[in-house]
């Protein structure tokens, strides 16, 4: 495989990874605030008019669809720029093998600092006043402001991740050549 095919296939299954990541993400998301999709981000995402809740028949579908917009643009980023690292490896098949590999450790590193920002929410940010845009209407508060703190920090992990995979596939280009 050439080195070039290898760059053109990590951008396009880190950009279906990266969108299932989103889709995974946003549904344990809504399972913890609805209120979350239902007051901010379906109208963020301008699937819903302006109102006071957007209520659909099957709303994890918009969830889903949601998950999707918001993370394979950064998938297809990240896949990019650990592309790119990549050409360093000595063919187009190492290549593709390591920065996948490297990939999916920033998949992790993104979901765990995720989780942090998600107990960072609950066990921080709840008990303080945030200075953030909150609707007016809100039932649960506290899951609410979870919810946005572990989208937060997912994307500040999207960055740790990144340089994570940047170092694992240097060391992986030294180790083998």
């Amino acid at each position: 495989m050439k080195k070039i095919t290898a760059l053109v296939l990590i951008v396009i299954v880190a950009s279906l990874i990266g969108g299932a990541y989103g889709i995974l993400h946003d549904q344990l998301t809504y399972t913890i605030s609805p209120e979350y999709y239902t007051k901010f981000k379906f109208y963020q995402f301008r699937l819903a008019g302006n109102g006071k809740e957007a209520i659909f028949p099957h709303p994890r579908l918009q969830v889903s669809a949601v998950g999707l917009m918001a993370t394979w643009w950064m998938g297809a980023s990240i896949g990019l720029i650990l592309g790119i690292v990549g050409l360093l490896h000595q063919n187009g098949r190492q290549m593709f093998l390591v920065t996948v590999r490297a990939f999916i450790i920033a998949v992790v590193v993104t979901f765990l600092t995720g989780l942090v920002g998600l107990a960072y929410g609950k066990l921080v940010l709840e008990s303080h006043k945030v200075n953030w845009w909150l609707p007016d209407n809100l039932i649960d508060k506290d899951s609410f402001i979870a919810v946005g703190s572990m989208h937060n920090f997912s994307y500040l992990g999207g960055i740790f991740g990144l340089i994570a995979a940047i170092i694992f596939s240097i060391m992986q280009w030294r180790r083998y050549s």
